[in-house]
């Protein structure tokens, strides 16, 4: 097979690139180097494994993560064909067996004619860097020591870090079903979570233990080091008594069937998979010690006999300074030969990185068919983000999600928040579907049915 694209990471970002290239009839060299080489936090040497949780966000049309998912199904891509055969019941959210849905990202991936999926760690980066094909980098937030030692050298910056968490998951055998009750907020939906409620009392209790636990990395994290949506719980908890219960902890719209009534905090679980045999504690990423989660999360009414499946674990993530060094395209202005996808771009989400995949792939693709590159528009949702992550003017560069208040203001100003954001959310969509018909030249794939959002 002739080697047209590099890509150096099969996680999300570069499954999707390697698929969207490989459909246009581009032979793919993709490199991963799990399970040869793991990470702290991976478990298999799947594709597009996900470590953190299985929850790829709201399918609601009036919200940012919706309108994105709209943009993925116009744009053909793969990974969100695949997350919605693997769904999981999450409310209005799309949550995925990981499992599954890993296994098969990489079956597909592996029967490709055009993708060649190589078991091997990838450095040399100035080769790379030379060659007159792309090469598309999408390591994720767990790049290589030694290539992460590269990029750093090669980009002559100093590579931003914070650190990221993962929640733990609790097998379901082992939950007490009698303290526990299966609600939705507001009723809304199927009732897909499990609510652990808490009295004023436990609930208190429980934040002074989380407190005082004792953490792997003993030192409270300043602002540069952590990423706000994924702070630890017990750092969330040293905010303030009632931070918890404002956030991951609210019991809005809940109630409490054993009492009639709103309890005063609740703790989520959501399932991790079809057969709903595993639950992840939602919003309880963690930095404490395996003994003390153990301990301290059993304090939980109906986790007081839970089995871990899996405990919380912190990891550093790595991220490139895009304002300075990016194209809209993601191509390195340097090098334009050279594309980075996923969160090393420092762009957060699961979706967003699906997104960037499929946006470097387009990328690559323009430069071999001599074409001009492609720039979403800056109405879409993943346009907006696009544009805050490699304009100059962006300072501080931070991880970002994709969401309204980035996306550039209506014409009309909407006072209601619900009309408003469904007047951002069309005028998205209106916006990928007319650079889709700007941009036939770029060979898009079939678009995936949008029947899966809500409204």
């Amino acid at each position: 097979m002739s080697e047209d694209v590099v890509i150096i990471g099969a996680g999300l970002a570069g499954s999707e690139a390697a698929w969207q290239l490989a459909e246009r009839g581009v032979a793919v060299r993709l490199y991963e180097m799990r399970p040869l080489t793991q990470t702290p936090i991976h478990r298999t040497g799947d594709a597009a494994e996900l470590v953190c949780s299985n929850s790829l966000k709201s399918l609601e049309h009036k919200t940012a993560s919706g309108c994105l998912k709209y943009e993925l199904a116009a744009l053909g891509s793969l990974l969100l064909e695949l997350a919605l055969a693997e769904q999981v019941p999450a409310g209005k959210a799309l949550a995925v067996d990981r499992l599954r849905f890993a296994q098969r990202v990489t079956k597909r991936l592996s029967e490709h004619p055009r993708i060649q999926l190589v078991r091997q760690e990838l450095s040399g980066l100035q080769a790379l860097a030379a060659r007159d094909l792309p090469t598309i980098i999408a390591t994720g937030p767990l790049t290589a020591p030694a290539l992460e030692g590269e990029l750093s050298r090669f980009l002559g910056i100093k590579h931003l870090a914070f650190f990221d968490a993962a929640a733990p998951i609790v097998e379901s055998e082992t939950l007490d079903r009698n303290r526990l009750f299966a609600q939705t907020r507001y009723g809304l939906g199927s009732a897909d979570y499990l609510n652990a409620p808490l009295n004023k009392e436990e609930y208190e209790r429980f934040v002074a233990a989380l407190i005082a636990a004792e953490r792997v990395i003993n030192r409270d994290f300043e602002t540069e080091d952590l990423f706000q949506a994924c702070q630890p719980v017990e750092e969330v908890a040293r905010k303030g008594l009632d931070t918890l219960r404002f956030g991951a902890l609210k019991p809005v719209g809940l109630i409490d069937p054993a009492s009639g009534h709103r309890p005063w905090a609740v703790v989520q679980l959501r399932a991790e998979s079809r057969a709903h045999t595993a639950y992840n504690l939602v919003g309880f990423q963690t930095n404490l010690k395996f003994s003390e989660q153990e301990r301290v999360l059993r304090m939980i009414p109906g986790l007081e006999e839970a089995e871990f499946s899996r405990f919380g674990v912190m990891h550093r993530n790595t991220y490139i300074d895009a304002p300075r060094l990016l194209d809209r395209d993601l191509s390195l202005r340097t090098h334009p030969n050279l594309f980075f996808a996923g969160q090393v771009c420092g762009t957060e989400g699961y979706c967003e990185a699906i997104a960037s995949g499929a946006l470097a792939a387009l990328g690559a693709y323009a430069r071999l068919r001599g074409r001009p590159a492609p720039k979403l528009p800056p109405e879409s949702s993943f346009g907006a983000l696009i544009d805050y992550a490699c304009s100059a003017e962006t300072a501080d560069y931070q991880p970002m999600h994709v969401n309204f208040g980035i996306m550039q203001a209506l014409d009309k100003p909407i006072r209601k928040k619900d009309e408003r954001y469904r007047a951002y959310s069309a005028r998205a969509q209106s916006a990928i579907d007319g650079f889709l018909r700007e941009r036939a030249d770029l060979g898009f794939l079939p678009r995936l049915p949008t029947g899966f959002l809500l409204e």
